[in-house]
Formats: structure tokens, C-alpha cells, sequence
């Protein structure tokens, strides 16, 4: 059936793919028979070429089988954005394993969740995140601790004195060179990213398809902790191949890799898409915008997906003007809109049309786009391929005609098959909507005349910060564990650069009135959790506003708040 939105879809393009029926990990090993010496990943000037990324990948693999790792098992992958990550995260698919792709700013208090929840027993990492795994592992019971930590150095993928025009920032020099000892693991192994490689262990048969669980990654929500996203091969599969195909991707592609791999998005719309198209990957470990302007400048860098404030911040440089943006023929993202004048900008100065797109963890990301040639700003986009999408009254279900308000729900082949051990979770993502089974985004949105999609609220608690997202329930229920705070309840402030930021209202126990400040409590938080989920701003309070059925009334605040 005709959507409105098909009189302006890319008339190149189908309307749905049939993606591979392999694998994730064949799309490394066909890139690395077909383009054995092309550059897959350049890292600090260090080029892997496919085959070296394959060979590496197969060797760690062995070792994961070596230590017990068998098909369907999980493996947690807490890492930066690095060659190694990209080694490690095929290794673990190579080994019919599971990713448990985990964010490096996660302390020892998080990262208990993500070993006890997906019962990891095996986990890699880099060596300035692994003390915190290990105080994590400590804190668990006997039986659910890792029984291995494979731990890289940094170093372990480039030759500091060989970086050349890729010189690194200043200040990320001692945690790039500097090589951290090895933590103890109670209970466990640690075993050196160099150890891990230099195995002659035999590497076991290919055993998993589209239909085996493939990555599980968390997603927070309105209550409790964080939710496995089961992600088959084939959905992350349809949605890397779309995303090459949309994109209008070959291997002459030459991507900056910013937006972070332990995401949906930097997983699937930049790794996977990348090595299924064999394009070459700038990897950057996290953002500078300088670098990101030398790194675009040297590499010819033709495609750029990222978060809208780093364009902003590297278009606000004092360098700007010294780089060499000519190369770029693509520029997208999401995770926060793009503000009109600096798409305008990009527009104007460079010729260059910012698309925005729109997904979730439980979508692989995008399950809408913007039509590259036919790009709407402040937009979701169109339904991508292969993929439906509706707004509905959320509490009648009933489809909502063009401009309503209402919830957006969508289905197709990109989205995952359920919460990990969740079922009753699972069972309320979806509806039965038109004969067919849809899930329910929690976003609120409407669809214009055309059929662009537009976001306009969220039924879900959830603050955006520089396309962070935060929830405001996995926050308070780690400050729940301050001795200080009876209780607390997180809202969104205003922040000029992040968009929004996190705040929280903070009642005390009456034993610790005037001997514990906002400050020492803010601080703790910096400590103890994941520094973009962090309060910037604590506020007591003596009591919060609760309803007839005692339930923090947290919209009251909210609004307070402005």
C-alpha cells in the first residue's frame, strides 16, 4: 500500500530489502576476502587492513572458545571506541557468542547489573576501565562473578610515536599511553589483550544465523534498572544493510567513527553498515572537535553521522577555518535536533543537507529517515525500509489522522525480539495493531500531510542530554543507595549547551541534616555512576509532592522547574 510519504523516497531505492541470510560475522570475512588490503580501521595513523581485522578477530575468538565461551553465551564489552573494540565485538559473534556491549562511563555500581542480569562469565575491556569491573565482580556473589577479563592497553592498537598528523589532544595523552597494571579479578582470570591473541587454540565451526540472538544491548525505562534489547543477527543485519543501501554506501567510503560502538547507533549505522560495504573507518575514542577537523581535513572523510552539538562545537572552533571539509558528501545523525541555523549553515557554506533520523535500542536504531535528497529539518524523517510506522491515540489505539498527537508505533524486521528475561515487559512493548504486531515507541509524535514523522513529547520519563539519554528512574535508584538521601526524584533543568541536564530533588534523612551539602551529594554521584547521568544540579527539599497513592508526583517538579 501507498504511505504518503513514498512520492518522496529515493526513487533508486525499494521501498524493503531482503537482507543476507548470514550472519553478522560473514560480513567481516567476505569484506576480507574481496578487499584483503584495504583499510578497515585507521586509528591514531595505525591502518588494519580486512585481512588484519579478520585474522584478529578469528584469534581472539579461539581464545573465547579456549576459556569456555560456547554458542548463545554473553559476553560483556566495555570499551571506548578503538580498533580493539571492533576486534573484540566481531571475536565475540566469530565464538556464536552473545555482545553485551556496555557505556565505558558506567562505574562499579552499574556494571554490577550488566554481569549479574545477562550472567556474563567472561568480559574485555581496556585497562583503565578494568579496576572498575573488578570492584564490580567483587561486590557479586561467588557464583555470578566473570571467570575471565581479557584487558587491552590502549597502545595495544598504535604506535604513539608514529601518529603523525593524527596527533592526539593533549589531554587524553596519559590515559591513551599510559599502561595501567592488570587488576586482580576474584575468583577469575585476567588475561592480556596480547596473551588473548597469541593462542594456537583451533577456532570452532560458524554455528549461528539470522535467527540466533546476536547483541545485547541495555536500554533504561520509566521503572527499574535496565533492560536487555535481544537482538537477533538478522535484525541488526537488516538494518546495517539498509543503512549502507539508504546512505548510498561503497567502499570507497571513508566514515568518521565518533558517535560512540557500545550505541545502537555507532553499532549498527557505522560499524556494521562499514564493514558490510567495506568501507575504511576513522575511529576516534571519544570527541574533540579539533581532532575531528584534522582527522576530516587528512582522511578525506566523505561520510559523517554524529550528534548535532558536535557539529555545533566544531563549527564554533577558533580553527574551523583551517580545515578541509570539501571531501564530506554526507552529514547526518540524531539523538537531539539539528537547530536551523547551523543546518542552514552547512547548507550555504558547504552544500551540505543535514538528515536527521529517529530509532531506539528495541529498533537497531533508525526506523525513520529523512530522505537525503528531500530532508525535512527538526524531523524524524519517513518510515525506513522494510519498516510501518503509526501515530495512535495511546490509550484507544485508534490510528490518528495527520497533525494529531498521539504515540508512535512501528514495526519491521530492524525490531528486536523482546526485554531479556523480561516476558511481562516484553508482552507490553507490543500491540496487536491492523492484524500485525507493532511496538510501542513511548514517544509522542504526529505525521504531517507528507508523512514525515515529528517528536513532540515522550510518554516515557526521559531527559536528552546532548543525546545522552538519561532516566530519571535508573538515577534514583543508585542515589537510593547514599546513606544520606530518604528520597529523590530526577527532573530535566535547562542547560544552554546540552539542551537539558540532569537535576535532582533531594530529601534527606533527618539523621543527616546539616552534615551532608548538595555539593558532597552531587559528588557522589560523579563517583558512582556514569558522569552524563550524574545531577549537575542537587537540590533539598523538605518532602515531595506525592498523590492520594503516595507515588512522587515528579510532573509537579517538572513543570516547577520550567
Amino acid at each position: 500500500m501507498d504511505r504518503p510519504h513514498h512520492k518522496f523516497w529515493p526513487r533508486r531505492l525499494p521501498h524493503s530489502l531482503t537482507p543476507p541470510a548470514t550472519s553478522l560475522w560473514d560480513n567481516l570475512d567476505i569484506s576480507a576476502r574481496r578487499y584483503p588490503e584495504k583499510a578497515a580501521l585507521v586509528f591514531f595513523g595505525r591502518i588494519f587492513s580486512y585481512r588484519e581485522l579478520r585474522d584478529l578477530a578469528e584469534r581472539l575468538a579461539a581464545q573465547l572458545h579456549a576459556v569456555g565461551v560456547r554458542k548463545g553465551d554473553r559476553v560483556m564489552l566495555d570499551m571506548q571506541n578503538c580498533p580493539q573494540l571492533v576486534i573484540a565485538h566481531f571475536a565475540i559473534l566469530r565464538a556464536n557468542a552473545v555482545v553485551v556491549p556496555v557505556n565505558p562511563m558506567n562505574r562499579a555500581e552499574e556494571l554490577k547489573h550488566y554481569i549479574e542480569d545477562p550472567d556474563a562469565k567472561v568480559a574485555i575491556t581496556t585497562a583503565d576501565l578494568a579496576p572498575e569491573i573488578a570492584r564490580a565482580c567483587d561486590a557479586l556473589a561467588p557464583a555470578q562473578r566473570l571467570s575471565h577479563l581479557i584487558v587491552s592497553q590502549f597502545t595495544d592498537a598504535f604506535d604513539p610515536d608514529a601518529a603523525g598528523a593524527d596527533a592526539m589532544p593533549d589531554a587524553w595523552r596519559d590515559w591513551l599511553l599510559t599502561r595501567h597494571p592488570l587488576p586482580a579479578l576474584a575468583g577469575g582470570e585476567v588475561i592480556s589483550w596480547q596473551a588473548a591473541l597469541d593462542n594456537t587454540a583451533p577456532l570452532p565451526p560458524l554455528q549461528v544465523g539470522p535467527a540466533d540472538l546476536a547483541v545485547l544491548p541495555y536500554t533504561s525505562g520509566t521503572t527499574g534498572l535496565p533492560k536487555g534489547c535481544m537482538h537477533l543477527h538478522g535484525s541488526i543485519m537488516h538494518n546495517a544493510v539498509a543503512s549502507s543501501t539508504w546512505g548510498n554506501a561503497t567502499a570507497e567510503n571513508v566514515t568518521l567513527l565518533v558517535v560512540p560502538m557500545f550505541h545502537i547507533t555507532g553499532m549498527v549505522s557505522l560499524l556494521h553498515s562499514n564493514i558490510y560495504t567495506a568501507s575504511t573507518l576513522i575511529v576516534m575514542p571519544r570527541w574533540d572537535r579539533d581532532l575531528a577537523g584534522r582527522l576530516i581535513s587528512r582522511w578525506k572523510v566523505t561520510t559523517w553521522t554524529n550528534i548535532p552539538t558536535m557539529v555545533i562545537d566544531l563549527m564554533g572552533s577558533p580553527n574551523f577555518d583551517q580545515y578541509d571539509l570539501s571531501s564530506l558528501v554526507y552529514i547526518g545523525g540524531g539523538g537531539a535536533a539539528m537547530p536551523q541555523a547551523v543546518a542552514q549553515r552547512l547548507l550555504e557554506q558547504f552544500g551540505l543537507r543535514y538528515v536527521e533520523g529517529y530509532g531506539l535500542t528495541e529498533t537497531a536504531a533508525p526506523s525513520h529517515s529523512n530522505p537525503p535528497d528531500h530532508p525535512k529539518q527538526q524531523c524524524l524523517g519517513i518510515p525506513f525500509m522494510s519498516c510501518e510506522a503509526r501515530v495512535v491515540d495511546p490509550e484507544t489505539l485508534r490510528e490518528l489522522p495527520p497533525g494529531e498527537q498521539g504515540e508512535i508505533i512501528i514495526r519491521g524486521p530492524m525490531v528486536f525480539a523482546g526485554y531479556w528475561k523480561r516476558p511481562e515487559a516484553t508482552a507490553a512493548a507490543f500491540i496487536e495493531f491492523e492484524g500485525q504486531r507493532f511496538f510501542r515507541s513511548g514517544d509522542l509524535g504526529h505525521v504531517d500531510a507528507d508523512g514525515y514523522f515529528f517528536l513532540t513529547d515522550r510518554l516515557k520519563r526521559m531527559i536528552n542530554a546532548s543525546g545522552f539519554k538519561v532516566w530519571p528512574a535508573e538515577v534514583e535508584a543508585l542515589m537510593f543507595r547514599h546513606p544520606a538521601i530518604a528520597e529523590a526524584c530526577v527532573i530535566s533543568a535547562k542547560d544552554s549547551y546540552r539542551g537539558e541536564t540532569v537535576k535532582a530533588v533531594v530529601v534527606l534523612r533527618a539523621s543527616h541534616k546539616g552534615k551532608v551539602s548538595e555539593q558532597d551529594i552531587a559528588q557522589w554521584c560523579r563517583e558512582n555512576m556514569a558522569v552524563y547521568k550524574a545531577p549537575r544540579v542537587v537540590q533539598f527539599a523538605e518532602a515531595l509532592p506525592k498523590s492520594g497513592s503516595g507515588k512522587v508526583m515528579w510532573r509537579t517538579l517538572q513543570e516547577a522547574e520550567g
